[in-house]
């Protein structure tokens, strides 16, 4: 089932998607940093940054794969193919 984020991030439009990531990966500098001097009153929130970055780059993919002509869908899978042998 699909978490509500993931409903949310699939309204956006590239642009906006592109500018969530820019902002969630500033975000997640800063309260590294933040963590890093003096400490979080919840470290776990880290985590929950990190997978929501996972989210906004996996949407990303998901588009760029979409917009993939058939002739560049074969030889993706033919890449794919050599990789999985080796």
């Amino acid at each position: 089932m699909a978490s509500k984020k993931y409903i949310e991030l699939q309204e956006f439009t590239d642009p906006e998607l592109m500018d969530e990531l820019n902002q969630t990966e500033v975000q997640y500098q800063k309260m590294t940093f933040d963590h890093a001097i003096k400490g979080l009153d919840n470290p776990i929130l880290l985590k929950e940054v990190r997978r929501d970055i996972a989210r906004l780059k996996t949407e990303v993919r998901r588009r760029e794969l979409a917009k993939l002509s058939p002739e560049e869908m074969t030889s993706r899978s033919k890449i794919r193919s050599r990789r999985k042998r080796h």
